[in-house]
């Protein structure tokens, strides 16, 4: 048995992915928000779960068969995959309700949000590095969802739970990596995704869709589907302290997106919030990353 080959960074590659990334996450959530105008939560995200579990299957069944569905800890799975279900309600819910910048301003809080929940449930010491970065980031999205009409304000606070719920997320599967390959997370995942809102779609409405709509919103779960493996494989090529900051052009899609769409002009407060939230999440960011020592793996395949 050959053994495993070191990974050779390959950072102008993974950078290129990440970017792809941020872009295809704006489109999808842009998406999102005109189709919630229409169809209910649960049916949006139907249909693109559905989109999405058609694209990762294409991506990574071919490779790796259903040998993915090999797993030990099926509980963990569903309950870490019903928590993400809830969290994707609360972002489509929150666009609803507000500009899209606002929304992803918000949800840049979530790996703050993570690091509290390592403390919380994965027993790792918070350091005073931690909670500076915590306090300052939450400032940030208190700044954000502060101004505004009341529905900015429900809108926000669901963003806001989107947060919380996709940070403790972020906190299990770095739990669950330990022993689960990033494929076998990602399969499980849409798979137990697309089953609870077909069921949610039943409970929360269903309005029969035109063709043009129902292909749209297919698309749009094509376009998550695609943003999460171009993210999976960008930190797969480079350190996340190298691709990692780039996420953050999201923000900038969102902004352009909202403004050409929907005419958002983005406030002060917005700018703002968001700088406050980015910077924070950056610092958090370079500060996890001069603790961890460079990691071996094999080679990612092409």
């Amino acid at each position: 048995m050959n053994a495993p080959h070191k990974r050779v960074d390959r950072v102008p590659l993974g950078i290129a992915y990440m970017l792809g990334a941020t872009f295809v996450f704006a489109i999808s959530t842009a998406m999102s928000k005109w189709q919630v105008d229409t169809y209910s939560f649960a049916e949006v995200l139907c249909f693109r779960s559905i989109g999405s579990l058609a694209i990762c299957s294409l991506l990574i069944l071919p490779r790796k068969g259903f040998t993915v569905f090999r797993t030990k800890h099926i509980d963990q799975h569903f309950g870490r995959s019903g928590t993400q279900a809830i969290a994707q309600s609360c972002i489509i819910i929150a666009l609803g309700f507000m500009p899209l910048a606002g929304a992803v301003a918000i949800n840049f809080s979530s790996p703050l949000f993570a690091a509290l929940a390592s403390v919380l449930w994965l027993k790792e010491k918070i350091g005073k590095e931690r909670l500076f970065a915590l306090l300052v980031g939450f400032g940030g999205v208190l700044l954000v969802a502060g101004p505004g009409a009341d529905s900015f304000r429900i809108g926000a606070l669901f963003a806001l739970g989107n947060a919380v719920l996709l940070g403790s997320v972020t906190a299990a599967v770095r739990g669950m990596s330990k022993t689960e390959s990033a494929e076998t997370l990602t399969m499980f995942q849409m798979v137990f995704l697309t089953v609870f809102f077909t069921i949610a779609m039943v409970l929360f409405g269903f309005i029969t869709p035109t063709w043009k709509d129902a292909g749209l919103m297919f698309v749009n779960g094509l376009f998550n589907g695609l943003g999460q493996y171009w993210w999976t494989r960008s930190l797969s090529l480079a350190p996340a302290s190298a691709v990692g900051p780039f996420y953050y052009f999201s923000m900038v899609f969102a902004l352009i997106i909202g403004f050409v769409v929907w005419g958002d002009i983005p406030t002060p407060a917005l700018l703002a919030g968001s700088g406050i939230v980015v910077a924070s999440g950056l610092y958090l960011l370079w500060h996890e990353s001069k603790k961890r020592a460079p990691i071996t793996a094999e080679e990612p395949l092409e």
